[in-house]
């Protein structure tokens, strides 16, 4: 098995005296781990961090072996947020949720785009929290889970959604949903179609219907909690009034 392809460095780890194991996601042939011989150099450290866009060179004996990959820079990557640890936060989160999301090996190309779509604006402090959150929508649409937001589940109006019911992921209105608001999940406006403006609040619900959908559908049923690196970017959201 062997294939050349556009891809994003999900985490790597040190292994052996001079290698490393790659976590990648790749546009065309989804998530892969491998083996880079040399990865633990110096020359090589700023190319496996976490988040750096690289041109990837995979060959592996069978589908089912550890692979071998060489890797090369092909994009700014991390270095250019150096200076903002709050998108580095945001970065490191969309990794981690990606890594325990996506099944290893298996073509997800749209999550690739959303990735790619959140690492390009993670420069701008006010667009991408929202971005991120529409990062995990996607996901969860990419995986067979897509929250429908379309119409209200009780009435089939299209107008006034402001709930997402926890069980069914369908959005309800608010002349519906008022009996049993504190038993619904808030949705931001700026979920819908077309989006609305963000308001205050906004993200913070936005992060709370994407995570309860990834908990009950993607991480609980292989008994995991949601990544650390999520927790921590919402701590640093809330710390910097963005929340």
């Amino acid at each position: 098995m062997e294939f050349e392809d556009d891809a994003f460095v999900l985490s790597a780890r040190s292994h052996g005296e001079s290698g490393a194991i790659v976590e990648l996601l790749t546009r065309a042939h989804g998530r892969h781990v491998a083996h880079v011989a040399g990865g633990g150099s110096r020359r090589m450290r700023s190319v496996l961090q976490t988040g750096e866009r690289v041109l990837v060179r995979y060959r592996a004996r069978t589908a089912d072996h550890l692979g071998q990959a060489n890797l090369e820079a092909s994009g700014t990557g991390p270095s250019a947020l150096f200076d903002d640890p709050l998108a580095l936060a945001g970065l490191s989160a969309a990794a981690a949720v990606a890594a325990g999301a996506l099944p290893e090996r298996e073509p997800h190309p749209a999550a690739f785009l959303a990735f790619e779509a959140l690492a390009e604006v993670l420069a701008l402090e006010e667009i991408w929290p929202a971005v991120f959150v529409r990062f995990e929508q996607g996901l969860l649409n990419e995986l067979g889970f897509g929250l429908d937001l379309s119409r209200c589940a009780a009435t089939g109006v299209a107008e006034n959604l402001v709930y997402v019911s926890p069980k069914t992921g369908r959005a309800v209105s608010a002349e519906a949903g008022a009996p049993y608001a504190e038993r619904l999940l808030s949705l931001p406006p700026f979920l819908l179609a077309p989006p609305g403006a963000v308001r205050a609040g906004d993200i913070e619900s936005g992060l709370k219907l994407t995570g309860h959908f990834l908990e009950r559908y993607v991480f609980g049923p292989l008994s995991r909690p949601l990544p650390p690196a999520r927790y921590w970017m919402a701590k640093r959201l809330a710390e910097a009034g963005l929340l």
